[in-house]
């Protein structure tokens, strides 16, 4: 259960993810700085390792969401899709994350929806994994939304699209301050299909924004849902010769 919202700018782009769980699922940890395959990775993560969402040296951001829609699952020893990202988090463009992905042991990892966003090539892409096949979609570097839903995912898709094109027609559109707006908003009820999700059940319960340039990239994470005024992690890569700066506000 997730919202992914990216937003192209000149020279870069704005990404936002709310992640959303249920109650029992144990919290998320903020971000810090990681070496993978010699790259700087800048991402949150779980207590077990796994990882959502990163941003790496090269600018590239790559977020993964479950995929609901299909009902088939790992019948035994599964493996988290959190390690999809601790695997590819470090790739710069889509061939690198199509030769990481064929050293995951794919059949043992339940159907999910990575993206993954490559300013120095300007690409995106979408890779789906359904338990039988791994497919790779280009999408255009335009304003869009991946979302996913544990309860109803065609109407929490339909629902949150609706929200994102009327935000589209705003006139601070494609602001960060805009974003987040959009990605605390309980429009059109609070509830099981608003951006930020609350449900009796589950919540959303982290939101990360990207803002990346060519000079930085820099991350903000709010353990918690986006509404609420909590702390914050403010986190700035510098590129492209990286040096990392991380603070709580």
């Amino acid at each position: 259960m997730c919202t992914v919202s990216f937003i192209p700018r000149k020279n870069g782009y704005l990404l936002a993810m709310n992640r959303d769980e249920k109650f029992t699922r144990a919290k998320g940890l903020p971000p810090r700085l990681r070496k993978m395959d010699g790259r700087a990775v800048l991402c949150p993560a779980e207590p077990g390792g796994g990882a959502w969402i990163a941003v790496n040296d090269t600018g590239a951001t790559l977020a993964l969401i479950n995929w609901y829609s299909i009902e088939v699952r790992v019948k035994m020893d599964a493996i988290s899709r959190g390690a999809v990202v601790n695997l590819v988090g470090a790739a710069g463009e889509r061939t690198e994350v199509g030769s990481a992905m064929e050293k995951l042991p794919l059949a043992r990892i339940n159907p999910f929806r990575l993206i993954g966003v490559f300013p120095i090539t300007g690409g995106i892409f979408e890779w789906r994994w359904d338990l039988q096949n791994l497919v790779c979609k280009k999408r255009p570097w335009q304003p869009q939304q991946w979302i996913s839903s544990g309860l109803d995912e065609w109407k929490a898709q339909q629902t949150r699209s609706a929200v994102f094109r009327l935000a589209l027609a705003q006139r601070s559109a494609g602001s960060p301050d805009w974003l987040r707006r959009l990605h605390r908003s309980h429009a059109p009820a609070c509830g099981a299909f608003s951006t930020c999700m609350h449900r009796s059940d589950a919540a959303t319960v982290s939101s990360t924004e990207i803002v990346y340039t060519p000079s930085h990239a820099i991350m903000r994470h709010q353990g918690g849902p986006p509404c609420r005024a909590l702390k914050q992690y403010f986190c700035r890569l510098r590129l492209p010769k990286p040096t990392f700066v991380c603070r709580k506000t």
